[in-house]
């Protein structure tokens, strides 16, 4: 069986998707000979893809933070919808022709094909909060998804939590959703204590910090947190500031004004973009991982965390507390009296730290790429007309 799998996300700054699509086919192909997985964009294409990329001259941080990273203006809108056109043509002209028994599209909406069509839906947050996301990304979702989930044979997703979703908004029927839960990499687990330090030294980071990562963005519900830890005694700030790992996101504007005048004196540090070998020491070296997000269709940080060993505080928002609430501290997400006092008492009760500690690296266990891989090729299989429906 062939199957073509669009990667173009795992070619980018990855975040959660792109995440998903470069560990999905690692696991896919330690299965699977690289005969019956192709990609696209392939491998001519993704040089190209590189060298315009390092012709684009890079914007200052003084300029990026005068534009304030907005992606809804007349010509971000311009260039994403050129960009999507363009993968479009490209992809009908070179690629229609050639034969597959199976397209999957890892990012929601399947380009037009000829054959049979899965696609993964991460969550459904683009529709069913459009305020929480760019004006054109909304836009093209609306005109677009309907469509595209209609295309598909079967649709996978990434918690039971989605699931629901998709089969209640949309009408998909039970059948054809399935779940495969994504998988914690090796990668993230307890570190010997002097490769974390060289981490923290190169980043200046304090010896005790509470820890964000994740694109700083609305949907994250960093306000929130930020006031609830500016709230906290002198000392416990002093003891234990909070660092975010992440980059600016969209609309950001009023998060960044309360950081700018009022959280970044009051020790919140941000790190910006880290890059992935980074990020393990990071959160080893983190005392707890704060994680107040809105909305989650899985939630990558609560399971790396645990999977190093750490405690996480995390909201009930979404699919966090299916996936990580067998250890995690929950908090309501807009409860911010309630994250002033799990930080409080993060930094300032060792033993209740110990708790949320012990064990915690057993949770992410249950998570690995392989099943997540069986479980996609099943899908394939079925899709394809290799298994029957009620067998799969």
């Amino acid at each position: 069986m062939r199957v073509l799998i669009n990667r173009l996300t795992a070619l980018k700054q990855k975040t959660g998707i792109g995440h998903y699509v470069a560990q999905l086919l690692d696991a896919l192909r330690d299965l699977h000979s690289d005969s019956d997985i192709q990609v696209y964009p392939g491998s001519l294409e993704e040089k190209t893809l590189s060298t315009l990329k390092a012709l684009r001259k890079p914007r200052s941080a003084a300029t990026t933070a005068a534009k304030g990273m907005r992606r809804d203006g007349r010509m971000g809108n311009l260039l994403h919808r050129l960009g999507r056109g363009l993968s479009q043509w490209h992809f009908q002209l070179f690629y229609r022709w050639r034969h597959f028994d199976v397209y999957h599209e890892p990012n929601a909406i399947p380009l037009p094909s000829p054959w049979p069509t899965v696609a993964t839906v991460c969550d459904l947050s683009v529709l069913l909060h459009p305020e929480w996301h760019p004006a054109d990304r909304v836009a093209h979702y609306e005109k677009h998804f309907p469509a595209g989930l209609k295309r598909c044979r079967h649709v996978l997703t990434i918690s039971e939590f989605s699931r629901q979703e998709i089969i209640r908004h949309f009408g998909v029927a039970p059948e054809r959703v399935t779940v495969t839960y994504p998988g914690i990499h090796p990668t993230w687990r307890p570190l010997p204590a002097d490769q974390v330090e060289v981490v923290r030294q190169r980043l200046s980071l304090p010896p005790q910090y509470l820890l964000h990562v994740g694109t700083l963005e609305p949907r994250k519900n960093l306000l929130t947190l930020l006031r609830a830890y500016v709230a906290l005694p002198n000392a416990l700030r002093e003891r234990c500031p909070l660092v975010l790992a992440g980059g600016w996101g969209w609309n950001t504007g009023e998060m960044r004004t309360y950081f700018e005048e009022t959280a970044r004196h009051h020790g919140v540090r941000l790190l910006g973009y880290v890059p992935d070998g980074d990020l393990p020491a990071l959160y080893n070296g983190a005392r707890a991982l704060v994680f107040p997000t809105h909305y989650e269709g899985f939630g990558f940080p609560p399971l790396e965390m645990m999977a190093c060993g750490g405690a996480v505080l995390a909201s009930s928002a979404g699919a966090v507390k299916e996936v990580a609430g067998a250890k995690a501290d929950i908090v309501d997400a807009l409860d911010e009296p309630g994250w002033h006092d799990a930080m409080r008492r993060v930094i300032a009760d060792d033993d209740w730290l110990a708790h949320l500690r012990k064990d915690a690296v057993d949770v992410p266990r249950a998570y690995t790429w392989r099943r997540c891989a069986e479980r996609t090729w099943t899908v394939y299989e079925q899709a394809a007309g290799r298994l029957r429906a009620a067998a799969a």
